[in-house]
C-alpha cells in the first residue's frame, strides 16, 4: 500500500517490520490472525483437495494430464475456494489496516454497517484470478518438478524430492502471483462509503498503477510475499504428501 499513487522509493521490509514493533508492539505482527486462521483451514483444505479430482476429471474427458490440464485444474480448485472464502480475506486486510483495536466480529458489523453485506466480497474477481494462479503455478509447478526429478536425477519418492519440488513451486507461485496480490489488496481497502471508487475493477485498477507508479510497482511486497509464500508452500506439500502415505493415498 506504499505510495499508491505515486511513484517514488519504498521503505524495505525490514524497516517496516522494526517500525511496527516499535510503534504498534509484537502483537502488531499478528492482525488479522482470526480470520486469517479461518480462511486458510477452509481454502487451502478445498484448494488442495478439488486439485486431484479436477486433474482427474481432465485425465477421464480428456484422456491427458499433461501440463495444460494440471495447471487447468489448480485454476479451477483456486477459484472456487477463493470464491467461497473471501469474506475471510477482506476483513483480515481490513483488520491489518485498521487504525483502531477492534474484534473480527466488530469490524465484521462494522463493514456490513457501513458498506453492506457485497462489501465481504469486494476483490473477489482479481483474489478468484489470484488463487488460481497460485493454486496452478504450485500445484502444476510441483507435479511436474517431481516427475522431472525423478527422471532426470537419482531421487525418489521422500522427503528430499517433496523439499525441492515445493522450493520450486513456492517460487513460481510468488512469480504469477505477487501482481494481483496487491491489486486485490488495494481493492479491498477502498471503501464504498467514502465517495468515489479509485478503482473500478481489477484491471483499471492494474493500469492505474502502472500509469501512477511504473511497472515494477505491481511487485510492491514481492519480497514479503516470497518470505511468507515460500516457507508456506513448502510447509503445505510435505505435510500433505506425509498425510496423504499416512491415511494410504498415492502422493500428488
Amino acid at each position: 500500500m506504499q505510495l499508491a499513487g505515486q511513484r517514488g522509493n519504498l521503505v524495505g521490509m525490514g524497516t517496516i517490520f522494526t517500525q511496527l514493533v516499535e510503534r504498534e508492539g509484537p502483537r502488531s505482527l499478528y492482525l488479522g490472525l482470526a480470520p486469517a486462521l479461518t480462511r486458510s483451514v477452509v481454502y487451502g483444505g478445498l484448494r488442495l483437495g478439488l486439485y486431484e479430482p479436477c486433474k482427474h476429471v481432465c485425465s477421464y474427458a480428456f484422456g491427458s494430464t499433461n501440463f495444460a490440464f494440471k495447471f487447468a485444474s489448480g485454476v479451477i480448485a483456486g477459484a472456487l475456494a477463493t470464491a467461497l472464502t473471501n469474506p475471510m480475506e477482506v476483513l483480515k486486510v481490513r483488520l491489518q489496516m485498521s487504525t483502531s483495536s477492534t474484534s473480527t466480529i466488530g469490524e465484521t458489523r462494522k463493514v456490513l454497517a457501513q458498506e453492506g453485506l457485497k462489501a465481504l466480497w469486494k476483490g473477489v474477481g482479481p483474489a478468484m484470478a489470484r488463487a488460481g494462479c497460485l493454486t496452478a503455478s504450485q500445484m502444476a509447478t510441483y507435479d511436474e518438478a517431481k516427475q522431472a526429478l525423478m527422471k532426470w536425477t537419482s531421487l525418489e519418492e521422500g522427503f528430499q524430492l517433496h523439499l525441492i519440488s515445493s522450493c520450486i513451486a513456492g517460487t513460481a507461485g510468488t512469480l504469477v502471483t505477487a501482481p494481483v496480490d496487491m491489486i486485490k489488496t488495494r481493492l479491498m481497502l477502498q471503501r464504498e462509503s467514502k465517495g468515489a471508487r479509485v478503482y473500478r475493477s481489477g484491471f483499471h485498477c492494474a493500469y492505474q498503477v502502472v500509469v501512477t507508479e511504473g511497472v515494477k510497482s505491481l511487485y510492491k511486497g514481492g519480497f514479503a510475499t516470497f518470505a511468507r509464500l515460500g516457507p508456506q508452500t513448502t510447509i503445505t506439500f510435505i505435510v500433505c504428501e506425509k498425510l496423504r502415505e499416512l491415511v494410504g493415498m498415492t502422493a500428488i
